[in-house]
Protein backbone atom coordinates (compact mmCIF):
# COMPACT_ATOMS: atom_id res chain seq x y z
CA UNK A 1 0.00 0.00 0.00
CA UNK A 2 3.03 2.08 0.69
CA UNK A 3 4.44 2.05 -2.53
CA UNK A 4 0.77 2.59 -4.03
CA UNK A 5 0.83 5.89 -2.21
CA UNK A 6 3.97 6.95 -3.15
CA UNK A 7 3.70 6.30 -6.82
CA UNK A 8 0.53 8.22 -7.02
CA UNK A 9 1.86 11.27 -4.80
CA UNK A 10 4.71 11.25 -7.22
CA UNK A 11 2.40 11.44 -10.62
CA UNK A 12 0.53 13.66 -9.02
CA UNK A 13 3.54 16.14 -7.59
CA UNK A 14 4.66 15.86 -11.05
CA UNK A 15 1.79 17.01 -12.52
CA UNK A 16 1.63 20.01 -10.07
CA UNK A 17 5.46 20.61 -11.26
CA UNK A 18 4.97 20.77 -14.63
CA UNK A 19 2.12 23.09 -14.96
CA UNK A 20 4.35 25.91 -13.60
CA UNK A 21 7.28 24.63 -15.84
CA UNK A 22 5.21 24.84 -18.70
CA UNK A 23 4.73 28.59 -17.88
CA UNK A 24 8.32 29.30 -17.77
CA UNK A 25 8.98 27.79 -21.02
CA UNK A 26 6.82 30.15 -22.54
CA UNK A 27 8.33 33.33 -21.02
CA UNK A 28 10.66 34.33 -23.39
CA UNK A 29 8.35 34.31 -26.51
CA UNK A 30 6.03 35.93 -24.15
CA UNK A 31 7.99 38.59 -23.08
CA UNK A 32 8.41 39.55 -26.87
CA UNK A 33 4.09 40.05 -27.18
CA UNK A 34 2.70 43.46 -27.50
CA UNK A 35 0.19 44.22 -25.11
CA UNK A 36 -3.19 43.22 -27.13
CA UNK A 37 -1.23 39.74 -27.98
CA UNK A 38 -0.07 39.41 -24.55
CA UNK A 39 -3.57 40.16 -22.86
CA UNK A 40 -5.19 38.26 -25.86
CA UNK A 41 -3.12 35.11 -24.74
CA UNK A 42 -3.89 35.30 -21.45
CA UNK A 43 -7.34 33.92 -20.84
CA UNK A 44 -6.69 30.56 -23.51
CA UNK A 45 -4.96 28.66 -19.75
CA UNK A 46 -8.47 28.81 -17.99
CA UNK A 47 -9.82 26.54 -17.96
CA UNK A 48 -7.61 23.36 -18.39
CA UNK A 49 -4.76 25.32 -15.94
CA UNK A 50 -7.58 25.77 -13.66
CA UNK A 51 -8.60 22.23 -13.46
CA UNK A 52 -5.10 20.68 -13.03
CA UNK A 53 -4.50 23.22 -10.39
CA UNK A 54 -5.99 20.89 -7.84
CA UNK A 55 -2.61 18.78 -8.04
CA UNK A 56 -1.14 21.38 -5.87
CA UNK A 57 -3.48 20.65 -3.21
CA UNK A 58 -3.84 17.20 -3.48
CA UNK A 59 -0.11 16.81 -3.44
CA UNK A 60 0.29 18.30 -0.33
CA UNK A 61 -2.43 16.25 0.96
CA UNK A 62 -0.83 13.05 -0.25
CA UNK A 63 3.22 14.18 1.36
CA UNK A 64 1.34 14.72 4.26
CA UNK A 65 -0.41 11.42 4.63
CA UNK A 66 3.52 10.09 3.64
CA UNK A 67 4.84 11.61 6.61
CA UNK A 68 2.60 9.80 8.86
CA UNK A 69 3.58 6.54 7.17
CA UNK A 70 7.19 6.84 6.91
CA UNK A 71 9.67 6.25 9.80
CA UNK A 72 9.69 9.48 11.96
CA UNK A 73 13.07 11.17 11.51
CA UNK A 74 14.13 8.77 8.87
CA UNK A 75 16.26 9.99 5.40
CA UNK A 76 12.86 9.37 4.11
CA UNK A 77 11.03 11.47 6.35
CA UNK A 78 12.85 14.47 6.05
CA UNK A 79 13.02 14.64 2.60
CA UNK A 80 9.66 13.76 2.12
CA UNK A 81 9.25 16.89 4.70
CA UNK A 82 11.24 18.70 2.65
CA UNK A 83 9.24 17.58 -0.28
CA UNK A 84 6.32 18.95 1.16
CA UNK A 85 7.69 22.55 2.30
CA UNK A 86 8.66 23.26 -1.41
CA UNK A 87 4.87 22.19 -2.29
CA UNK A 88 3.69 24.73 0.32
CA UNK A 89 5.57 27.56 -1.22
CA UNK A 90 4.70 26.62 -4.75
CA UNK A 91 1.00 26.98 -3.65
CA UNK A 92 1.73 30.19 -1.27
CA UNK A 93 3.41 31.44 -4.19
CA UNK A 94 0.60 30.95 -6.14
CA UNK A 95 -1.82 32.91 -4.13
CA UNK A 96 0.41 35.64 -3.13
CA UNK A 97 1.82 36.41 -6.71
CA UNK A 98 -0.14 35.07 -9.67
CA UNK A 99 -3.68 34.53 -7.99
CA UNK A 100 -4.24 38.28 -7.67
CA UNK A 101 -3.07 39.03 -11.19
CA UNK A 102 -4.81 36.37 -12.82
CA UNK A 103 -7.76 37.77 -11.09
CA UNK A 104 -6.78 40.95 -12.95
CA UNK A 105 -6.08 39.07 -16.58
CA UNK A 106 -9.84 37.90 -16.20
CA UNK A 107 -11.89 40.62 -14.89
CA UNK A 108 -13.30 40.60 -18.23
CA UNK A 109 -13.92 37.49 -19.33
CA UNK A 110 -16.87 35.66 -18.93
CA UNK A 111 -15.99 32.93 -16.59
CA UNK A 112 -18.63 29.89 -15.89
CA UNK A 113 -19.15 27.48 -13.33
CA UNK A 114 -16.06 26.79 -11.22
CA UNK A 115 -13.78 29.15 -12.51
CA UNK A 116 -16.01 31.76 -11.50
CA UNK A 117 -15.97 30.66 -8.07
CA UNK A 118 -12.41 29.84 -7.91
CA UNK A 119 -11.25 33.49 -9.19
CA UNK A 120 -13.40 35.34 -7.55
CA UNK A 121 -11.60 34.41 -4.48
CA UNK A 122 -8.93 36.79 -3.01
CA UNK A 123 -7.92 40.12 -4.12
CA UNK A 124 -7.56 41.77 -7.48
CA UNK A 125 -4.62 43.69 -8.40
CA UNK A 126 -6.09 47.41 -8.48
CA UNK A 127 -6.34 48.53 -12.07
CA UNK A 128 -5.97 52.46 -11.51
CA UNK A 129 -2.31 51.34 -10.49
CA UNK A 130 -1.59 48.45 -12.62
CA UNK A 131 0.96 48.92 -15.81
CA UNK A 132 0.32 45.98 -18.05
CA UNK A 133 4.62 45.25 -18.21
CA UNK A 134 5.06 45.22 -14.35
CA UNK A 135 1.70 42.75 -14.18
CA UNK A 136 3.27 40.79 -16.97
CA UNK A 137 6.50 40.35 -15.34
CA UNK A 138 5.21 39.19 -11.81
CA UNK A 139 2.88 36.60 -13.39
CA UNK A 140 5.77 35.34 -15.95
CA UNK A 141 8.50 35.62 -13.08
CA UNK A 142 5.73 34.01 -10.12
CA UNK A 143 5.71 31.00 -12.21
CA UNK A 144 9.66 30.66 -12.67
CA UNK A 145 9.91 30.71 -8.87
CA UNK A 146 7.24 28.17 -8.48
CA UNK A 147 8.73 26.02 -11.38
CA UNK A 148 11.72 26.19 -9.58
CA UNK A 149 10.08 25.21 -6.33
CA UNK A 150 8.08 22.21 -7.95
CA UNK A 151 11.47 21.01 -9.39
CA UNK A 152 12.58 20.66 -6.37
CA UNK A 153 9.70 19.14 -4.67
CA UNK A 154 9.48 16.55 -7.50
CA UNK A 155 13.35 15.89 -7.32
CA UNK A 156 13.25 15.55 -3.55
CA UNK A 157 10.23 13.34 -3.39
CA UNK A 158 11.60 11.05 -6.52
CA UNK A 159 15.32 10.48 -4.17
CA UNK A 160 12.71 9.97 -1.10
CA UNK A 161 10.92 6.72 -3.27
CA UNK A 162 14.67 5.50 -4.26
CA UNK A 163 15.55 5.07 -0.83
Amino acid sequence: MLVALQTVTAIVVAIAMALPVAHALELPGKMRLQKEHYLAMQPIYYPGFTYAGFSEPLGLLLLLILLFLVPLGSTVFWLDLASFIALLAVHASYWLFTHPVNNFWLKDFQLKGFGRSFFGIGKRVDSSQADWTDLRDRWEYSHLIRAALGSASFALLIVSLAL
